[in-house]
């Protein structure tokens, strides 16, 4: 009986432990794609798992046979689809970083400090017309863009945005980006805005601006190196011809508040009287 009680108590420990590892990898894997378009993905997948029982359970014969074709093809697409997180897990996993802490997120001081020095930034680019695009990160991660251009990591400061953007220099192409209060890379390359109808006057760096903000929450500040005019985008769409001020309100009311659309209107109309 001792036997079989101890027996019992092993096999329980090393559910408990089993069970615990494949807890904190989920956790961890979780973590790892927070923040990116793959949760959007992932709650996709998840609801048409879910219609699709439902369509059975109601006998929608045509309804769950779509659905259950759908999902054999899951099998084949979800690699394609999740490859930029897979092959990032898979680096991570390389370095030993992957059961690392998460990053914090831009807030509070920080964004005061960040917003006022892409404020600064923006202004003495728009003085001496040199063009530049600013992305900063929200809750949407940009590891993929933040990959293609060249590693940083330093302090925000108007100082060195302005000096990354100078003509003929080796970052002054692309964007930056900006991360928890830290210019994580220069010389990145964005997506291209999806629209069909932009202005034919509208740039590289201003498509570009739409395109990160169609497919993330983040802010991009675009200083037109014709114009010398300054841009912001949000949501796929393009607010140009700001002040410093103005620019400046609008940032903080983006970092306060995710659903702003009405504040920045409000903004803008009060520019305009």
């Amino acid at each position: 009986m001792d036997i079989i009680t101890a027996m019992t108590v092993g096999d329980l420990a090393i559910a408990v432990v089993d069970i615990a590892i494949v807890a904190f990898v989920v956790y961890k894997l979780f973590t790892l794609i927070r923040g990116t378009r793959a949760v959007q993905l992932l709650k996709g997948i998840v609801l048409l798992l879910l219609l699709t029982q439902v369509s059975g359970l109601l006998h929608l014969v045509t309804v769950h046979w779509i659905l259950s074709n759908l999902q054999v093809g899951l099998v084949i697409a979800l690699p394609i689809v999740f490859q930029p997180e897979l092959r990032r897990a898979l680096e991570q996993l390389g370095r030993g970083r992957l059961f690392g802490g998460s990053r914090s997120w831009l807030g509070g001081e920080d964004a005061d400090r960040v917003v006022e020095a892409v404020v600064r930034a923006a202004e003495m680019l728009r003085r001496n017309r040199f063009g530049a695009l600013i992305v900063m990160e929200r809750t949407t991660g940009l590891n993929d863009v933040i990959e293609t251009g060249v590693k940083i990591e330093g302090e925000v400061s108007a100082e060195l945005l302005a000096n990354i953007f100078q003509p003929n220099t080796p970052l002054h192409d692309g964007s930056v980006i900006i991360r928890s209060g830290k210019i994580m890379a220069a010389a990145c390359f964005l997506p291209l805005t999806e629209a069909i109808y932009v202005r034919p006057a509208l740039g590289s760096r201003h498509r570009a601006a739409m395109g990160v903000t169609e497919q993330s929450d983040a802010i991009a500040v675009v200083v037109s190196e014709e114009t010398g005019t300054i841009s912001i985008a949000n949501g796929g769409k393009l607010i140009r011809n700001l002040d410093s001020k103005t620019l400046q309100e609008m940032l903080m009311a983006l970092f306060q508040n995710p659903q702003t659309r009405h504040t920045l209107t409000q903004i803008l109309a009060r520019r305009k009287k």
